[in-house]
């Protein structure tokens, strides 16, 4: 079996054309809905065995399209016949290429189109690194495409609706198109072989079969991009997609290998699922031999397997539903004594969007742990984690789309409803001025008493200096064993500031003191630290503190300059942008923002980017806030 992943932007028409792929030769096998973001479909074309994993549209899925492709012989990008919408296939085709998978375009809907196919690669070129080449030009009648071109066979087709195109002879009118469209396909061709540049170059009229083979080496070692035309709904143009992929594609021995570079992998998980009274299952591919139920598989015995066509075990290539496994997690390859992750191409790009989490019956709370717990395992893109401040869940996700699919499946699979929440800004504080303040704590209760005197100076320090303790006490007036109790006590005093944040940035002195040879102790002291800190930073007058992000958005370079007025309006100060060095038609956008404008931007993102763009942050520095922008703890 044959394994390739279809994706590309919303509404270009996926589904349709792994549906419409399946049904070209008699009914296919059985559809396999995964997660509510994927299906598998096996089927068969031309005797053999085949199988299109169908990834739903949208930046979200991303996440789940990484394991998929390293399951993948090939990927096909299907992109609307829209010059003007190329660059919302750029997310795709820059996966794809850092994927080193070989890769096949498919134009869909080209009969609807009024743009010539030249002008739609042509926007598409912009996002690739390697050169994209038409297989085929359209044959236009009354300004509608009604067929096309084989541009190595030089037969034209005419489309019928539903079924197979008819087989026609070139219009005249053609002619000249097809032979300059030809002879960019062959010019591109022989940069990679030496025969074929010897042919051109001698004016000799190479072989149909020739190059072919040539455009198979090609694709096969990913020098470029062949794009195909159609119109997946009325069955247009499937057939020659199909046997280019049977003659360009490579067999899993090729995927095995491209994956047990760090090990012998036997399996990878292609894709996850929490399915109710079924609980966790993984669409697993066979890679080094027959698996089956049983076999050690990831460092544990398969507890069932199910294969998605054909029968167990799997033979090399083939799909299956691995259940009752619940040592196998996505996100990995498996060796028979264990698994290793996938290379970082496949892995989920950092999440983005944060959200707290909370059941909405008590009775729940322990169950939602356990249930987060299980669909990280089956979702790479989920990261889990307690909230330090109110101990409930936090959620790190792709965005909003994303949380809604997992609430979605907590209520199906689990039966728990969750609430939500933004995750407020870990606001601190800090001081503006120097004050000097003495606190004597004395206490007397029957017995041996408290006494402890200090006098300390409290001052703002360097902004990310944190907590800075010395003394300069002479002669002992607070003894050398004390001291480190009068640190703790202020360390104590600044975990909550007068508007009930931790204080940072400060710097503390302590001056000098006194003791008591039978009433000071540890405790004592430790007590006169925090109480002389407490009093002296309401002297000191604190101000609140919001912690500012590095962000880094990575968006197509059409969209760069809409990200000025974005950035600006959330009070971001922009650092500038530059080329992406890897990825063609990208740019990386820097600029510095509040941690509380981190959802706005999520939005704002997704409009202006048209759902292409995305970001990744890391915490730079604090600075002064107003106290009207946030309600004190």
């Amino acid at each position: 079996m044959r394994v390739f992943t279809i994706l590309g932007p919303s509404h270009a028409g996926k589904t349709t054309l792994a549906t419409a792929l399946a049904a070209m030769e008699g009914p296919a096998g059985k559809r396999q809905d995964v997660a509510g973001v994927a299906a598998v479909q096996p089927f068969t074309f031309m005797d053999e065995d085949w199988a299109a994993i169908d990834i739903a549209g949208g930046t979200e899925t991303l996440a789940e399209a990484g394991p998929a492709l390293a399951a993948s012989d090939a990927a096909i990008v299907c992109v609307p016949a829209d010059a003007g919408a190329a660059v919302l296939a750029a997310p795709y085709l820059r996966l794809v290429e850092e994927a080193g998978l070989p890769a096949f375009l498919f134009v869909n809907k080209i009969d609807a189109t009024q743009d010539r196919a030249a002008d739609i690669v042509a926007g598409l070129q912009a996002y690739c690194r390697h050169n994209v080449i038409l297989r085929q030009v359209p044959i236009r009648e009354g300004g509608t495409v009604t067929g096309a071109v084989d541009l190595i066979s030089e037969r034209a087709w005419h489309y019928e609706e539903g079924k197979a195109s008819s087989l026609v002879k070139l219009p005249s009118a053609m002619l000249a198109r097809e032979q300059e469209a030809r002879g960019e396909l062959l010019e591109a061709l022989a940069d990679y072989d030496d025969h074929l540049m010897e042919e051109l170059i001698e004016d000799h009229a190479p072989l149909a079969a020739e190059v072919y083979d040539v455009a198979a080496k090609v694709v096969q070692h990913k020098d470029l991009i062949p794009a195909f035309l159609g119109a997946a709904s009325h069955g247009n143009g499937l057939h020659r997609l199909m046997k280019s992929l049977r003659h360009e594609c490579p067999g899993v021995e090729d995927t095995s290998r491209r994956l047990s570079v760090r090990g012998n992998a036997v399996a990878v998980g292609c894709l996850g699922d929490q399915v109710k009274h079924l609980g966790k299952t993984i669409v697993v591919r066979a890679l080094g031999g027959p698996v089956g139920t049983g076999d050690p598989v990831g460092g544990a015995s398969l507890g069932s397997l199910t294969a998605l066509a054909g029968a167990v075990p799997l033979q090399p290539g083939s799909l299956g539903l691995a259940a009752k496994s619940d040592h196998l997690n996505l996100g990995s390859f498996y060796t028979a004594s264990g698994s290793t992750p996938l290379p970082g191409w496949a892995l989920p790009r950092a999440p983005s969007f944060r959200r707290i989490v909370t059941p909405q019956h008590e009775r729940d709370d322990v169950r939602l742990s356990a249930a987060l717990e299980r669909l990280a395992e089956i979702d790479p893109a989920l990261q889990v984690e307690q909230h330090p401040e109110s101990g409930h869940a936090l959620l790190n996700l792709q965005g909003p789309l994303h949380l809604r699919r997992v609430k979605e499946v907590l209520k199906r699979s689990f039966a728990i409803d969750v609430g939500e929440e933004p995750v407020p800004p870990a606001l601190r504080e800090t001081i503006t001025k120097t004050v000097s303040h003495n606190h004597r704590h004395r206490k007397q209760s029957g017995g041996a008493g408290q006494f402890a005197d200090v006098q300390i100076d409290i001052g703002p320090g360097a902004r990310g200096s944190g907590f800075v303790f010395s003394d300069v006490v002479k002669g002992g007036a607070v003894p050398k064993n004390y001291i480190p109790s009068v640190e703790a006590g202020a360390a104590e005093a600044l975990a909550a500031g007068p508007n009930g944040h931790p204080v940072v940035d400060v710097a503390i002195v302590l001056k000098d003191g006194k003791h008591h040879s039978v009433d000071s102790s540890d405790f004592a002291f430790r007590m006169a630290g925090k109480l002389a800190v407490k009093d002296a930073m309401a002297e000191a007058g604190a101000v609140l503190l919001q912690p500012i992000m590095k962000v880094q958005i990575h968006v197509p370079s059409d969209y760069t300059g809409s990200l000025v007025p974005v950035v600006s309006g959330m009070k971001g100060q922009i650092l500038g942008f530059d080329s992406h060095p890897d990825a063609a038609g990208w740019d990386v956008f820097e600029a510095l923002l509040p941690t509380a404008a981190q959802d706005d931007l999520c939005t704002a993102l997704a409009s202006s980017s048209r759902g292409t763009g995305w970001f990744t942050t890391q915490f730079d520095h604090y600075q002064e806030a107003k106290t009207e922008d946030f309600a004190p703890a």
